[in-house]
């Protein structure tokens, strides 16, 4: 690749550092650009077609073997594939949860050679991307740095991520403060050699769409949602049916007209659905309808997600709404599986605990309620009694804040395990000894236990986690739901000690487990063909490739 030319000619690479310094206008610094502006700024040095080929390449005469070695690389049909690779450039919201499925699809575009990548971040966000990046070679990393002494109300003081915030209440004022990125975007954007192709930009980042379209790139728009979520979205503030629903009693259901078979209940609903009042929650409502713009306004909407799966909503919405759906899912499948075997000094002690449940027979419930959303201290000893009254074997993995579980740790010490760091989920999920999920229902934790084939046991919090569970429960049939009672934005506890031993133990040995159980084995398995060659998101992600062609669009 380019950049590890780079490498090989340190003597010389002062010249190129030189060209990149004049393009960029940085000729009197060096410090002006940074490594991955600079890796950027080379990506098309093999292609010797290129005006400038011949004034970087002549002070390199003493060298010659080496850039000949690398232009030869590039030569014949190997050579037209690199040069003719579409530019693909990606920005994620400032989440974890959106960054992580784009840094697959990186991962996934540079493996099958389909196109370059540039990755935008900023730079607290860095260090998390460049890991999520790790082994996709090739790919460009360029950090947007806020505005110098900006304070957004509502926003902590050097906020860059949304785990960051406070509350949900919060993530309006983020947003908004986030669009201040968009100056240095554009510059950025307008610099680029090659140019790009297309920009992969996560919903959130309305103002990057536009930005983008003001210099004539399209956009194909990231949510990080399923298509049953993103179809809802279109009914909910179309048909209100909170209105018909509060007050109408606990059996009362609003049925989708498109979708007879789908009836929502209140508990469904997410915040600010779940309000009759239209005017209720007016930032978030006016946040939202700045997301279906970016995404209609969008030359398409990148879904992790797969046909089979989901095959009625992607088609209502191909038809109906648009902008086209592409299902390139599950994403997590992106990078091969953790090896089940790791030496025992470099495997992390969940990995060895594991494996000792997995030697010993014993089935393990894993659980993981989210990073981003603080659970409220009263709750997590809830769970805590309640896992311990469960009587089962439980890996929980739990936010490094989270410290006060009261003494449950010391009574459930050899059946239970508590992690208060970063675990890695998918390894987790594809052990062979984890048999259940409890999840906070965020997106890419479902689309994580499908992939691996691990059925859930469902407990919404906010944002569109509901939507999930509806989709995880009673359309897929792939987990049990656990009963609450309260908003999230209440103090008090919304699922007892009792009820959360109920339904971990029906996860596990039940009867709707073992269905739950059945029907994800099932769906696991055609999660694994889509992604396959040939499979059904395989063809879906070429195809639009294809469609890029060398030229930006």
């Amino acid at each position: 690749m380019p950049h590890l030319l780079l490498r090989k000619m340190e003597p010389t690479s002062i010249y190129l550092q030189q060209f990149v310094a004049t393009r960029y206008g940085c000729k009197n610094s060096m410090l002006a650009y940074t490594p991955a502006r600079f890796t950027a700024g080379t990506v098309s040095l093999c292609d010797q077609s290129h005006p400038t080929w011949s004034q970087i390449t002549k002070p390199l005469s003493n060298h010659l073997p080496v850039m000949t070695s690398a232009a030869a690389a590039c030569s014949g049909g190997a050579r037209d594939a690199q040069v003719q690779l579409p530019h693909v450039v990606m920005i994620p919201f400032m989440a974890k949860s959106h960054t992580t499925p784009l840094a697959h699809l990186a991962h996934l575009l540079r493996r099958r050679q389909l196109a370059t990548v540039t990755f935008f971040t900023t730079p607290g966000n860095a260090a998390f991307v460049r890991a999520a990046l790790s082994g996709a070679d090739g790919v460009a990393v360029l950090e947007l740095p806020f505005p110098d002494d900006v304070i957004v109300p509502g926003v902590p003081p050097g906020a860059e991520c949304a785990e960051a915030l406070d509350s949900l209440s919060s993530l309006p004022a983020f947003v908004a403060a986030v669009s201040l990125l968009r100056p240095r975007f554009e510059e950025e954007l307008a610099a680029m050699r090659p140019p790009a192709s297309v920009v992969v930009a996560d919903a959130f980042l309305y103002w990057a769409h536009a930005a983008a379209a003001a210099i004539g790139v399209r956009t194909l728009a990231f949510f990080g949602a399923n298509m049953f979520l993103h179809v809802m979205m279109e009914v909910l503030p179309r048909d209100n049916p909170s209105e018909t629903l509060v007050g109408g009693g606990p059996d009362a259901v609003f049925t989708v007209p498109e979708f007879p078979h789908v009836q929502l209940s209140l508990e469904d609903l997410p915040f600010p659905f779940n309000d009759p009042d239209p005017t209720a929650a007016p930032s978030m409502r006016e946040m939202g309808a700045k997301l279906v713009k970016a995404i209609a306004d969008s030359h398409g909407l990148i879904v992790n997600t797969f046909h089979a799966m989901e095959s009625c909503y992607i088609d209502h919405w191909n038809r109906h709404v648009g902008p086209r759906a592409w299902p390139v899912g599950p994403l997590c499948l992106a990078q091969p599986a953790t090896p089940a075997r790791r030496r025992l000094d470099v495997a992390p002690a969940w990995m060895r605990w594991l494996d000792e449940k997995a030697v010993a027979g014993r089935a393990v419930l894993y659980v993981a309620l989210g990073t981003t959303i603080a659970v409220p201290g009263a709750q997590l000893r809830e769970v805590a009694d309640g896992l311990e009254q469960s009587g089962l074997d439980f890996l929980w993995a739990v936010r490094p804040v989270d410290a006060d579980l009261g003494s449950v740790e010391e009574r459930v010490q050899g059946r239970g395990m508590v992690v208060r760091e970063w675990v890695d989920q998918c390894a987790i999920l594809r052990h062979g000894g984890v048999k259940g999920f409890m999840s906070h229902c965020g997106w890419n934790s479902v689309i994580e236990s499908v992939s691996a084939g691990v059925p859930l046991a469902v407990w919404p919090m906010s944002a569109e986690q509901p939507l999930n569970a509806k989709l995880v429960v009673d359309e897929l049939k792939i987990g049990v739901r656990v009963p609450s009672k309260h908003s999230m934005t209440s103090t008090l506890v919304r699922v007892k000690s009792e009820e959360v031993a109920s339904v971990a133990k029906e996860l596990m040995n039940g009867e709707k487990g073992v269905e739950a159980a059945r029907n994800m084995a099932a769906l696991g398995a055609k999660a694994r063909e889509a992604m396959d060659e040939g499979g059904s998101s395989w063809r879906v992600l070429e195809e639009r490739i294809a469609g890029l062609g060398h030229q930006p669009a």
